[in-house]
């Protein structure tokens, strides 16, 4: 089985390349991401998550899911809007749910940040999820949110070895918060992402080595170039 590869494709938008072969997007903002880097849409995607409801993190998600024949995979509120903007496949789960697709599992977590969608419906509560891939390793990917204490109950549940967290600070986590989110997770590596794409999003990776536990590595690869995991 082949090793799962992560592409960090600008600010919140994540590309996973499970051992499966399987292609996971994750936030999907492409078109007019300041960060997103050329030719940026993969050849495929099998399924893409969604963890609130801000345009930066859904203004690809309908015309990538139809293009593919992709599910989106999100909260329920959010799943009925989507619905309403065309997109064909779309399932709407709750937090502290666990779903199968194919050999993959998706948990879906808490989160603390705000969601609605750009015409202002409202869209739900804020969500992270816990991918757990074909080999039995689980990567987290946050979403947009501060750090809270119940990501020690993230760690006792599903063991997360990585963890995408944003670092950027203004509308999200700083790196210091990432740091202890890193501790309280237990992971061994952090990819941020979130910051650098405004000025304002003034967090980095070089802060975040700062913070985190001994011995966990953070993983800071430029936009569109895929790294091992």
């Amino acid at each position: 089985m082949a090793n799962a590869q992560l592409t960090w494709l600008g600010h919140g938008t994540f590309k996973l390349e499970t051992p499966g072969g399987k292609v996971i997007l994750v936030d999907p903002w492409l078109e007019g991401n300041p960060k997103s880097p050329a030719n940026a849409e993969p050849e495929r995607i099998d399924l893409i998550l969604v963890t609130h409801g801000h345009f930066d993190h859904i203004a690809d998600a309908v015309r990538l899911a139809n293009a593919h024949k992709a599910p989106i995979v999100c909260g329920y509120e959010l799943s009925l809007w989507f619905a309403t903007q065309g997109a064909a496949q779309v399932n709407g789960h709750g937090k502290g749910s666990r779903n199968t697709y194919g050999d993959l599992t998706i948990s879906i977590t808490n989160a603390f940040h705000s969601s609605s969608t750009p015409d202002g419906a409202y869209a739900g509560e804020p969500l992270g999820f816990v991918v757990r891939l074909e080999d039995g390793r689980s990567i987290y990917f946050s979403g947009d949110t501060c750090v809270f204490g119940d990501m020690a109950l993230i760690r006792r549940l599903h063991a997360p070895t990585i963890a995408v967290l944003p670092i950027g600070n203004v509308y999200t986590m700083d790196p210091i918060e990432a740091g202890l989110a890193a501790e309280l997770l237990g992971v061994q590596t952090v990819v941020p992402g979130h910051w650098g794409t405004f000025p304002a999003l003034d967090g980095t990776p070089e802060e975040l080595r700062k913070h985190v536990p001994a011995g966990v590595t953070v993983l800071s690869p430029e936009p569109g170039v895929a790294v091992a995991i």
